[in-house]
């Protein structure tokens, strides 16, 4: 029975994309510190000086190696100091560094709808009712794909009802398998089937989802937009600046503060 996600409402420059993509930070580059140093001088004479007791003596001007080795050693010092550490990486998914946990939000219709002559309807509910890990399939956009194939097993999602009534966040899911080809493309019957996307060279990926939780009451698209207004929680939530992105990012902070909503608006049942 193939699955059903919400319809991606194709943009003129916007199609799902790949989302994997980590930003390497080189280290900086030592300077070459040899050309600026001053050429080793040759020790000065040395020069007779009097004495109280009238006798001279040699005095001789400091050498020039000792200067040059204190100078290495201050340069040796610096570039030390420079290097960054090996354990500071940056956080390229927008997850939480502490637990290297990352938050997503999926969209799915709750309403029956024909795509293809197959109803695409699936609602928390219906998650709720799997006992095996379930393909979130059907996304045919290259910027949901990309954030698919970004999302690291042990995730958590928001589960968003679209398409519908009245849209909003009804629960939370965890990504249980990471992303794996979408078979659902090649079959001429599925509702998202993509004649361009081959077997051998598959366009479209799935990750597996389970259910952990749904919300006593529904966050409502209403409700989401007045937190995204500026300077508020959510002014830059993916979903409230890409809505007709399916699969979008959602940032520690933001989850956090959703979750809190969640628990005073009535609770939050089976937890994760």
């Amino acid at each position: 029975m193939p699955k059903r996600k919400a319809a991606e409402v194709p943009e003129q420059d916007l199609r799902r994309s790949t989302r994997r993509r980590s930003a390497v930070v080189p280290e900086p580059t030592a300077t070459k510190r040899a050309a600026a140093e001053p050429e080793e001088k040759k020790p000065a004479k040395s020069r007779k000086v009097a004495t109280a007791d009238g006798s001279k003596s040699k005095m001789t001007a400091p050498k020039a190696k000792a200067t040059a080795k204190a100078k290495k050693e201050t340069t040796s010092t610096d570039k030390s100091a420079e290097k960054p550490s090996a354990s500071a990486k940056p956080d390229t998914n927008g997850g939480d560094a502490g637990s290297g946990k990352s938050y997503w939000l999926l969209k799915a219709e709750p309403e029956t709808r024909l795509e293809n002559g197959v109803d695409v309807r699936f609602s928390i509910d219906d998650l709720a009712a799997k006992t095996q890990p379930e393909p979130w399939d059907g996304i045919r956009n290259y910027v949901a794909r990309n954030n698919l194939r970004a999302m690291k097993k042990g995730d958590l999602a928001f589960f968003y009802h679209s398409n519908c009534k009245e849209p909003g966040i009804v629960g939370t899911m965890e990504i249980v398998q990471e992303h794996s080809p979408d078979l659902s493309a090649h079959d001429p019957k599925a509702p998202y089937y993509d004649a361009s996307s081959k077997p051998a060279d598959p366009k479209w990926s799935v990750v597996h989802v389970e259910f952990r939780s749904k919300f006593a009451e529904k966050i409502g698209l209403k409700d989401l937009r007045e937190m995204g207004k500026m300077g508020a929680p959510l002014e830059n939530m993916q979903l409230l600046k890409q809505s007709r992105l399916s699969v979008s990012r959602v940032s520690p902070a933001e989850w956090e503060h959703l979750m809190g909503v969640a628990r005073e608006n009535g609770g939050i049942s089976k937890e994760a």
